[in-house]
């Protein structure tokens, strides 16, 4: 059974260690891990920053998700943006993303944030059938090499 909570500063270590995994994984330009685990002590902080940590039963992460909130002028409320998810890859496949994805929405829309966004490589076809699975549609056309648009509602 997967935990799936919201993150507080006393996880910046473990999710620095993520992002690193994560990083590392796609061959990402990356900082330290411990660099980054500053900044998540940072931004874990602040108002407009949401943090979602999942465990297993045993507490060790298995994935997490960052999300970015800011003033729209379309609509009462912030926007959200989800910056980052991650499963480690032995764990992908078995609704860990699912669980993080629900949870980063329900805090959302409990934060008045009517609406979602999500940048996706249109290459990366795994993660752009994942998000279309939950509702999200891609909205901004291109002519080389696209960056997807995915935006869709909090609720699900």
């Amino acid at each position: 059974m997967t935990t799936v909570r919201r993150a507080g500063v006393a996880d910046a270590e473990v999710l620095g260690q993520l992002l690193w995994d994560f990083n590392t994984e796609f061959d990402t330009e990356t900082d330290d891990a411990d660099v980054l685990a500053a900044r998540f002590a940072r931004l874990l902080d602040l108002p407009e920053i949401v943090v979602v940590l999942a465990e297993d039963e045993a507490g060790e992460p298995v994935g997490f998700a960052l999300v970015s909130f800011r003033p729209a002028i379309w609509f009462d409320g912030p926007v959200s943006q989800l910056e980052e998810l991650y499963v480690v890859p032995a764990l992908r496949s078995h609704g860990i993303g699912t669980e993080i994805l629900g949870l980063c929405r329900s805090l959302a829309r409990d934060l008045g944030s009517p609406e979602m966004h999500i940048g996706v490589d249109e290459v990366d076809v795994d993660t752009r059938r994942f998000y279309e699975r939950h509702g999200f549609v891609n909205i901004e056309e291109g002519v080389d090499y696209r960056m997807l648009y995915y935006v869709g509602p909090t609720s699900h």
